[in-house]
């Protein structure tokens, strides 16, 4: 994995930067000495985030390949390069999969998976451009590892982040490129993501997602990092070259519970009598 120690004077771009991690991690970016542009589909949140943490705000919708590639022109035109891009647009509204409708799909999928690969798809030949390499960071999230209902479309999409990162870091290794990738598996972190459809666009209305939102027992439940804590995650990432970046050391044991249970379908595939 590409190491990519030196931030100061870089430019870097983050989706879904006017709140939750995106705003976090663009405050850190900033603290490293970097130029910053920040992008989000909510105009009023974009500008007051941009002018509150001294950033450049483009307003962007990762659903749309064409509004990605408007962000990578602008951010061309004003800096002449990019050298670390981090796709953190996303959502999180739940239903059970069996009510989901054709819309949800198109949503969540839209956002949180096609986001993505739009943001690679884009800035990744400008981040190979340069001879000093770079490197992009792609949001998944604890449920990109393991699933749980009513979270099985968010697991969907999150799930294919890794897997699109995963296979992309591998690739530029074997490439020998000076690009690197981090998946960003975060758990509880204090974000308005919980509140997802106050962005859902009139042409997927309709559907059967729904905010995700915890009662008090099941809030306190839990460890909650801020944003700019999981954004200090990030940049030890990206510094250190790591693959992966998981922010709580609690959710291990789900994770090795599911993969134990791999293992031993495995094993039962071996016998003969499959027991």
């Amino acid at each position: 994995m590409s190491a990519y120690p030196n931030l100061r004077g870089k430019v870097a771009v983050v989706t879904g930067g006017a709140s939750g991690i995106g705003k976090g991690t663009a405050k850190q970016f900033l603290a490293e000495g970097m130029q910053v542009v920040i992008a989000d589909v909510e105009r009023d949140a974009l500008d007051k985030t941009a002018e509150e943490i001294g950033a450049v705000g483009i307003h962007t919708d990762v659903s749309d390949l064409g509004s990605v590639q408007a962000l990578a022109s602008a951010v061309l035109d004003r800096f002449g390069t990019a050298h670390v891009v981090f796709n953190c647009a996303g959502i999180s509204p739940i239903a059970r999969i069996a009510d989901m409708k054709i819309e949800d799909w198109h949503w969540m999928l839209g956002v949180n998976l096609y986001g993505v690969i739009h943001g690679v798809q884009t800035f990744l030949p400008i981040l190979e451009a340069n001879e000093d390499g770079g490197h992009i960071v792609n949001t998944a999230s604890i449920f990109g590892m393991y699933t749980a209902s009513p979270l099985g479309a968010y697991a969907v999409s999150k799930f294919g982040v890794v897997a699109l990162t995963e296979t992309l870091a591998a690739e530029l290794e074997q490439d020998g490129s000076k690009v690197g990738a981090t998946v960003l598996c975060p758990s509880t972190v204090l974000t308005n993501v919980g509140t997802s459809t106050r962005n859902r666009p009139e042409r997927y209305a309709g559907g059967a997602l729904t905010d995700f939102q915890l009662t008090d027992e099941e809030f306190q439940a839990h460890r909650w990092l801020t944003p700019e804590e999981a954004g200090a995650v990030v940049v030890r990432a990206i510094k250190a070259g790591d693959l992966h970046a998981c922010t709580h050391q609690e959710s291990r044991p789900l994770i090795e519970e599911r993969n134990q249970r791999i293992a031993e379908a495995f094993e039962r595939g071996t016998r003969p009598d499959g027991q």
